[in-house]
């Protein structure tokens, strides 16, 4: 198997300038909140780009019917207006749970910097393809999580932050690709962002005393741009069943499991911000792995067993020696590095250990696009 992924200087794409939103916020705290954006820990996300070339041969036609209605939907804009909308809200709210408030301003902070990662991507291969069915989707993509990345700065703003978006793009470390790569990781991050945006919907729909912050009344129209995205990636795959199958099958089980071992790692390092939401994050997780698997079957030949004992065991074990890691920060020595070193071996051996569960064969339908029925 190849190598998914290589660090690479791609600073030389990134001409978009957007910049932070208006409102007045000290150049301390944009500095601080920009510097939390830009560094590389394991769980952040993270910026790519990819052989643009390559996606210059991107064929749809045999998936024509299903893709221009799916463009049709994309011209439409439906939530033309909906991240236009201000709220009123007093930041003072949360400065009596300076918990609550650090793991609300990282989550934040990491989802800016998760979709202006995706309106880079999305602006850049727009820029360098002539193909004009991928140019045109790019386009209307990067559109969306631009207004998303636009929307959480200025939730950022009311705090008191900012993430400078210049800077993050001229700074920000990227990560090479291969356009198959992009297809599995995207995919799987479009769909897993609506799974787990639509569930916190749901839940402060049903209990509305703990929804603490009004950005959380824009998840819906907000999950529904990345279950589109989703279905974009979903469409480019099925038009190439060699994506789908031979060694192919060990990436889509690698990216599945990488996507769902993060996601677990990093929702428990924010305990405070499930407690205020009256959820448990281990539920909520697997309401979540439930929900992408039940629609990664329009795309993938396999799925995840997340009910297996072991695999639950596997992932609080890589809980467990990331927690054990991080407790590491900031401290040095020969000592401390072993430590860090073996915590690291070890995770690396519980993901091989995982990888090798059985996985579940699943016959992908006539049909590919679904709708967000969640």
């Amino acid at each position: 198997m190849e190598v998914p992924w290589r660090l690479t200087d791609c600073r030389s794409h990134a001409s978009m300038g957007e910049t932070m939103s208006e409102a007045a916020v000290s150049d301390a705290a944009v500095n601080l909140t920009t510097q939390q954006a830009l560094e590389a820990r394991p769980l952040a996300p993270r910026f790519y780009c990819t052989d643009y070339a390559a996606m210059e041969h991107i064929d749809v036609e045999p998936v024509r019917a299903e893709w221009d209605l799916m463009m049709r939907d994309f011209e439409m804009d439906k939530n033309r207006g909906h991240f236009k909308q201000n709220y009123e809200y007093d930041p003072n709210i949360l400065e009596s749970d300076p918990e609550l408030k650090a793991e609300f301003l990282d989550l934040l902070v990491s989802s800016i910097t998760a979709e202006y990662s995706g309106c880079v991507l999305y602006q850049e291969i727009e820029k360098n393809v002539s193909n004009p069915d991928v140019a045109k989707l790019m386009r209307y993509m990067a559109r969306d999580e631009s207004r998303h990345a636009g929307f959480i700065n200025k939730a950022l703003n009311k705090l008191g932050v900012a993430v400078d978006l210049g800077v993050l793009k001229r700074e920000k470390e990227y990560t090479y690709f291969k356009p198959k790569f992009i297809y599995y990781a995207t995919y799987l991050s479009e769909k897993i962002g609506y799974a787990r945006y639509i569930t916190i919907y749901r839940h402060l729909e049903r209990h509305p005393e703990k929804r603490f912050h009004p950005i959380f009344k824009w998840f819906l129209e907000w999950c529904n741009d990345e279950f589109a995205h989703g279905e974009a990636f979903a469409l480019i795959m099925r038009s190439d069943p060699k994506l789908l199958s031979g060694v192919n099958k060990l990436w889509i089980r690698f990216f599945l499991l990488a996507v769902y071992s993060t996601m677990y790692v990093r929702d428990h390092s924010r305990p405070k911000l499930y407690e205020a939401f009256g959820m448990d994050v281990t539920e909520f997780d697997y309401t979540v792995f439930d929900i992408t698997t039940e629609i990664s079957r329009q795309v993938f030949p396999l799925t995840l067993n997340t009910d297996d004992p072991r695999f639950r065991a596997g992932l609080e074990t890589m809980r467990r020696l990331q927690v054990a890691r991080d407790a590491l920060e900031g401290q040095r020595g020969p000592l401390i590095m072993l430590k860090r070193l073996g915590y690291m071996v070890g995770s690396g051996l519980t993901f091989a250990r995982l990888f090798l569960l059985p996985t579940q064969p699943n016959a992908m339908p006539a049909q590919v696009r679904m709708q967000p029925a969640w």
